[in-house]
């Protein structure tokens, strides 16, 4: 199966995750407008009651999000691992992925447990790179590893579903060895695997600029109407920020500004939803491919393993639990 068959294949998964993260967009929407409609009217002053309603919105989606809809990704994880490392997938694409998932993973608590070291490792292996650009080239050398190191933290999210699809394509191993397999995978590996990164950039900017421009341009023209309600909050912005120098004050104390910031972070908000709903998954399938594909040429081994304590103490601890 080529990737845009396995996207399409997988695109039910997208589908039902959008859904979920449309009702979170919808909670945090009112939650924030309901927390400053609340203070306005008994107190006379919206803003605080619109940061707490914020706040509130917030932490609701989080844990909305976290436990309801973390089955839809890691299901498409699987099953796009499956399509690369099988060439074939199931008709009922999501049922096999839910029940692949509870199979691997038998409590959210073990999902969440794999990729927060799948994530500390990834993001340790990063900061290394700084240290190694320091101690060669001293500060000129430590500028170009935080360059590369910046540019690599973009794509650890990637990496990190990548190493889960691996998880899921080691099934019979422990899922701990085969953690530590997936980070050796890039370590090994990282020349292959740095080609994606001008399709993680290049792919992630255009959907920025193509989807966050039209949802914030859209917001504008909706926020425009009401300009007597960002003239409040503007107002009542001025007042809590009158000592404040800051150039983000600027932007909350005058309606038009704050009129544009309003339209361009719910853009944002907007584009992060649907980004990661439809565009990621096309990215993360040629990638996850070439991540797979390295392992399945060279599984790692323990001699791999050694290789690797030394540079992530996240990795030599979780090594230590294979003995």
């Amino acid at each position: 199966m080529n990737n845009k068959e396995i996207y399409r294949k997988t695109i039910g998964f997208s589908i039902r995750r959008l859904a979920w993260d449309i009702l979170a967009f919808i909670l945090l929407g009112a939650l924030t407008l309901g927390g400053f409609y609340i203070a306005d009217k008994t107190a006379g002053n919206g803003t605080p009651g619109l940061l707490i309603g914020l706040l509130a919105g917030l932490i609701a989606v989080g844990i909305f999000l976290r436990y309801i809809s973390y089955t839809y990704k890691a299901g498409q994880i699987a099953m796009i691992t499956r399509a690369v490392t099988e060439g074939s997938l199931p008709d009922d694409v999501v049922a096999e992925g839910k029940r692949t998932v509870k199979e691997r993973f038998a409590t959210v608590a073990a999902y969440f447990a794999v990729t927060r070291v799948i994530r500390g490792v990834f993001q340790q292996i990063g900061r290394g790179i700084t240290s190694v650009g320091e101690s060669i080239g001293g500060e000129k050398g430590g500028t170009v590893g935080s360059v590369i190191s910046a540019a690599i933290q973009t794509v650890v999210a990637y990496l990190c579903d990548c190493c889960l699809g691996w998880v899921f394509y080691r099934r019979e191993t422990k899922a701990t060895r085969a953690t530590c397999e997936g980070a050796v995978l890039f370590f090994k590996h990282g020349k292959t695997l740095a080609k994606n990164m001008g399709r993680v950039f290049g792919i992630g900017l255009i959907s920025l600029v193509l989807i966050g421009g039209a949802f914030a341009g859209i917001f504008y023209g909706i926020f425009s109407a009401y300009p007597a309600a960002f003239g409040d909050m503007s107002a009542e912005f001025a007042e809590l920020l009158k000592d404040s120098t800051s150039a983000a004050a600027e932007y909350l104390t005058d309606p038009g500004r704050l009129m544009i910031t309003a339209a361009v972070l719910a853009g944002v908000i907007l584009w992060s939803i649907l980004h990661s709903a439809f565009v990621r998954p096309f990215i993360l399938t040629g990638v996850l491919r070439n991540y797979i594909q390295s392992g399945m040429e060279e599984t790692p081994t323990e001699a791999s393993f050694r290789m690797l304590d030394s540079k992530s103490a996240r990795f030599a601890k979780l090594h230590a639990q294979l003995d």
